[in-house]
């Protein structure tokens, strides 16, 4: 079953990059779109077959989350799903024609550094421990302020992003307010998860509708479908898209342990490493640059200098007043001497 785990793990990040990449490429040729207009923010993302055949493929890859967190621990999870940023990026790069700069590179390494350090804290006793539902009341008290707080983020960002004189956002606030939302919505993914049985079916729709968990997927579903897109559109799906992951995995592995009761690793060094790279991830969203820095305007090519043509010498009129004739007599108009 661990194995199933990993393979639906790679799957789904397969999907969810190629999802996010055609959503970007969709979302660059529609109209802009506004968060204070959902209606018809929906109707223009409807509009467009390339949006839709994103959608499709991140569905897909919410179907292969389900089964990942029915064999996988929520950090393993996380730390595999973490690994998709690589295939983000490179996809990013050939088909957006998007490029990181060199802190931002950095930064993604760091990341992935820090979520190994999380994934490698797994190992020994009690590492596979798998839970299958969390307490309404422990559930309700991280989810809610988590929502809040990841509307007020993006309401934040909205409001500086308005002021005029202000550099374009790179995106790192709203990454980081969809990723609350997100980290929320893969916590009732993985009760969703738990609840589901084969063996009685009517029993386990039941249990599911009767939790907190399809109302917490409908809200962030809804208004991450608006925030995420809306996000999406102004800025590189390169940097937005690893900034959400990251949140969201830190999100769910922190929280998702205190939630579910997973335990966390009796072994100090382990502790360790699962505490420090939590903290190495938090630092470097803090660190990474909230402002776009725009790029050099190409120098403007001087204009040819065109040879100047020799001023022409100015041609002597001939005097208009005629000359006299030979032979004819012309007075005299000479004094005449007095005597």
């Amino acid at each position: 079953m661990l194995w199933w785990g990993v393979a639906a793990a790679l799957l789904a990040n397969v999907l969810y990059s190629t999802g996010f990449v055609l959503e970007k490429r969709a979302l660059s040729a529609l109209p802009a779109l506004n968060t204070r207009r959902p209606a018809r923010l929906v109707r223009h993302l409807l509009s467009s077959p390339l949006w839709l055949a994103g959608s499709l493929a991140l569905a897909a890859g919410f179907a292969a989350q389900l089964a990942v967190y029915r064999t996988l621990p929520i950090a393993a999870a996380q730390g595999i799903f973490v690994s998709g940023l690589v295939l983000l990026l490179l996809l990013s790069s050939l088909f957006l024609g998007e490029r990181t700069t060199g802190r931002e590179r950095r930064s993604i390494l760091a990341i992935l550094l820090a979520l190994g350090m999380v994934v490698g804290s797994l190992q020994g006793s009690g590492a596979g421990t798998v839970t299958r539902t969390a307490p309404t009341g422990t559930l309700l008290a991280i989810a809610l302020p988590s929502l809040a707080a990841g509307l007020w983020l993006y309401g934040s960002a909205e409001r500086r992003a308005k002021r005029r004189h202000r550099q374009p956002t790179s995106g790192v606030p709203y990454g980081a307010a969809v990723g609350l939302l997100y980290g929320v919505s893969s916590l009732a993914i993985k009760g969703v998860s738990g609840l589901l049985s084969a063996h009685d079916p009517a029993g386990a729709v039941r249990d599911v509708f009767t939790s907190p968990y399809p109302y917490l997927l409908l809200f962030t579903g809804a208004v991450g479908l608006v925030l995420s897109q809306t996000a999406l559109q102004r800025c590189r799906a390169s940097l937005i898209v690893p900034v959400c992951t990251t949140v969201t995995c830190v999100f769910t592995v922190a929280c998702g342990t205190v939630a579910f009761g997973e335990p966390l690793p009796a072994d100090p060094l382990r502790l360790g490493l699962r505490l420090g790279g939590t903290a190495v991830a938090v630092l470097v969203l803090l660190a990474l640059p909230r402002q776009d820095t725009p790029s050099p305007e190409p120098e403007p090519e001087p204009e040819p200098v065109l040879k100047s043509e020799p001023t022409p010498e100015p041609v002597l009129k001939p005097d208009p007043t005629p000359e006299p004739e030979l032979g004819t007599d012309t007075p005299d108009t000479r004094p005449t001497p007095r005597s």
